[in-house]
């Protein structure tokens, strides 16, 4: 079981040169490996719909004013449009932040909740981490390779009618926290991506039909407590896979995630952020 130490406090200073230093990292990335990004996007769907899922808008958070679950979709509805309809073209890779950009307000953003170290401010743009984790789950359940992804380093919210299991989503912060995922099938794939009155709504569509589905799962799940006094939530992430046939050919691990935890472990009563 990984030791999970106790979080260092860090400067305002420390804070601000790290950022920039990754950001400028991650743009370096960018442009040095420019022609594997996909620029490519349709506004005509696949044949083939490989899988869907959707997750619901608001929620009703502990303490949390309901005006920011409001504003988290406006900014919703401005990164969508950058990212519905990629395609992902044999040897393709897509990165979550390359295409939607900097989350400004003049582009329209607005504050939204952002969780930062174990608690939640409001931030330009806050939200969107919906939409990467919603991107995440979905891919899990494709022959997709996902090459970056980060997990939730906290556990903020308590779980409250949770139908996935914890530490399947993906964390995004732009843009050296990143969500990519690379094409490495003979098959064409497209992301198309829509948001309801109550849902965000995702699939992954193709130009062949899928050889496999995939139940995703966790492992080990525990809750220790941290010599330092903390509580910190484990569990490992794996996934069935399965012939059209319903033979499971595979159990393949997945990810591990480490996250203290925010809330005493035995309260059950509020709700959970997706």
């Amino acid at each position: 079981m990984q030791v999970v130490k106790q979080p260092i406090q860090r400067s305002k200073l420390r804070v601000f040169l790290g950022k920039t230093m990754y950001t400028y990292q991650r743009y370096w990335e960018w442009y040095k490996n420019r022609s594997q990004y996909t620029t490519t996007k349709s506004s005509s769907a696949l044949t083939y719909t490989i899988t869907t899922h959707q997750t619901p808008l608001y929620r009703k958070l502990k303490d949390v004013d309901m005006e920011l679950q409001h504003n988290k979709v406006k900014n919703l509805s401005i990164a969508i449009p950058c990212l519905n309809g990629l395609v992902l073209s044999p040897g393709d890779t897509m990165s979550y932040w390359r295409h939607i950009g900097k989350t400004t307000k003049v582009k329209g953003y607005v504050d939204g909740m952002i969780l930062h170290y174990g608690k939640y401010k409001t931030g330009t743009g806050g939200g969107l981490c919906q939409l990467s984790n919603l991107i995440y789950w979905l891919t899990l359940h494709t022959p997709l390779t996902v090459v970056e992804r980060h997990r939730h380093s906290y556990d903020v919210f308590p779980d409250a009618s949770r139908t996935q299991p914890f530490g399947s989503g993906a964390t995004c912060a732009y843009n050296y926290i990143d969500l990519q995922i690379k094409n490495n099938t003979a098959q064409t794939y497209r992301l198309q991506l829509d948001i309801t009155d109550s849902h965000l709504v995702g699939q992954w569509q193709c130009n062949q039909p899928s050889l496999y589905s995939y139940e995703v799962y966790e492992k080990d799940h525990k809750i220790t407590m941290e010599p330092w006094g903390g509580y910190v939530r484990h569990n490992q992430i794996y996934r069935k896979v399965y012939t059209v046939q319903g033979d499971c050919i595979d159990d393949e691990f997945v990810t591990e995630n480490h996250a203290m935890m925010m809330y005493e472990p035995m309260l059950q009563h509020a709700e959970e952020v997706t």
